[in-house]
């Protein structure tokens, strides 16, 4: 049997295999799943990506299955119980910042009729396909990521930065950051 060429950061962890094969760089153009990594790279700022996903399902459990317009209405009970959940990241900042996302995701929807129409909308509804060899080659941010992190703290997103931002133009396939010796580099 053939061992696929994959991307070297996931190398050496099935969870983080599964990740990368299954999900890392394939489009998502549902606002469901869009939210979903908002939050969970919201959370992921200044940490390692392979601690959040260890800990996704607990997330989802804890943020009501990434229901933004369930979050949107959390009050200070339910912020106070995520605080004491030991199964997430117990940040209050990034926990008030998921809670002031939905909010200011909901208006985005409001204005442009879905989340995903706005934020493919910056990269005209195609990905980005970048040919990188290394992944030294593979930058922590972008202009269109400083351009669209911009966008979403005027419009009061919170733990938006350029670096957040590109992940998740990463993780939800707006970029194909693959590397070209990946074999999913051409899969998506």
């Amino acid at each position: 049997m053939c061992e696929k060429h994959r991307c070297t950061w996931c190398k050496g962890d099935s969870l983080y295999e599964k990740y990368h094969d299954e999900e890392w760089g394939i489009p998502v153009y549902d606002d469901n799943r869009l939210f979903e990594f908002l939050i969970l790279e919201t959370f992921q700022a200044g940490l390692s990506w392979i601690t959040v996903l260890r800990k996704r399902e607990n997330f989802r459990k804890a943020f009501d299955d990434f229901n933004y317009k369930k979050i949107a209405s959390y009050n200070q009970y339910k912020i106070d119980a995520l605080l004491q959940d030991s199964g997430i990241i117990r940040n209050k900042l990034k926990i008030n910042a998921t809670i002031t996302n939905a909010k200011a995701f909901i208006e985005i929807q409001k204005e442009f009729g879905s989340f995903a129409k706005y934020i493919w909308g910056f990269v005209n509804g195609k990905p980005i396909k970048n040919k990188f060899r290394l992944l030294s080659d593979i930058p922590a941010n972008t202009p269109l990521s400083d351009t669209i992190s911009e966008d979403l703290k005027k419009r009061g997103f919170k733990f938006v930065g350029t670096t957040v931002v590109y992940a998740h133009m990463q993780a939800t396939g707006m970029v194909n950051d693959h590397t070209i010796n990946c074999f999913r580099y051409n899969e998506v």
